[in-house]
C-alpha cells in the first residue's frame, strides 16, 4: 500500500480523487477537480493539491498536455503548477491507479460513493460536451471502414485517431466504446507510448 501511503483519511481522499478521475469519462483539468471536490466539501483546496501532487508522483495519475496550436504534445508531466505556455493539462487514471483503486475502493464509505455517483453522472456530461469527445466512421468500401477518434475543445486538439478497420460492427463498437470510456482508453494509450520499453 506504499503507493497510497499516509492517514487513512488521506488514503481515502486519495482513493475519491481517483474514482473521480475515472469516473468523469473525459480527461479532466485541475480547475474541473477542484470545482467537483470542493463543490462537494470532501476536502479542502489544500488537501486536495497535495493529495493529487502525491498521486502523480506515485505515477496513479499523470498529466497530459494538449498544444494550443491543434495538436497533442505528448507532454506528460507530474507538476500541478499553472501554466501560460497556451496548452491545457488534463487528469487522466494510469492503468496501476485503476488496479489500485478496485482494489482499494470499498475504503470510500458507501454514502460519500452515493454522492459522487449523482454528481459524476451531471459532471461527466458537461465535460464530455466542453472536451468535445466525438466518434464517428465513414465506409471506404465493403471491407473497409475509417473511424475517427477526438478529445479537443475550441483552442486545442488533446488527440485525434484516425483507424481502418474491416467491418461495420467492428466500426460502431469502436466509437460507442470511446464515446463511453474515452477517460480510460485514452489513459491507456499515453500510459503505453510513454512505458519505458527499453533497446528490445
Amino acid at each position: 500500500m506504499n503507493q497510497l501511503s499516509g492517514s487513512r483519511e488521506t488514503v481515502q481522499n486519495k482513493l475519491i480523487l481517483m474514482y473521480i478521475i475515472r469516473n468523469l469519462n473525459a480527461p479532466a483539468t485541475n480547475s474541473n477537480i477542484t470545482k467537483l471536490v470542493l463543490q462537494t466539501r470532501l476536502m479542502n483546496y489544500f488537501v486536495l493539491q497535495q493529495c493529487l501532487d502525491d498521486l502523480l508522483e506515485s505515477r496513479l495519475i499523470l498529466l497530459a498536455s494538449g498544444d494550443l496550436s491543434g495538436g497533442f504534445s505528448g507532454d506528460i508531466s507530474s507538476d500541478t503548477s499553472g501554466n501560460a505556455s497556451g496548452k491545457s493539462e488534463r487528469y487522466i487514471i494510469t492503468n496501476s491507479g485503476s488496479q489500485t483503486l478496485d482494489y482499494f475502493q470499498n475504503l470510500i464509505p458507501p454514502g460519500i460513493k452515493k454522492r459522487l455517483d449523482k454528481i459524476l453522472s451531471e459532471s461527466s456530461k458537461e465535460l464530455q460536451a466542453e472536451a468535445q469527445v466525438t466518434a464517428d466512421f465513414v465506409p471506404e468500401s465493403e471491407d473497409k471502414f475509417n473511424v475517427r477518434l477526438k478529445i479537443g475543445e475550441r483552442d486545442f486538439q488533446l488527440i485525434d485517431i484516425n483507424v481502418a478497420v474491416g467491418t461495420k460492427k467492428d466500426a460502431r463498437e469502436i466509437c460507442d466504446n470511446w464515446l463511453k470510456h474515452s477517460s480510460v482508453i485514452y489513459a491507456e494509450i499515453i500510459e503505453s507510448l510513454t512505458k519505458n520499453r527499453g533497446n528490445d
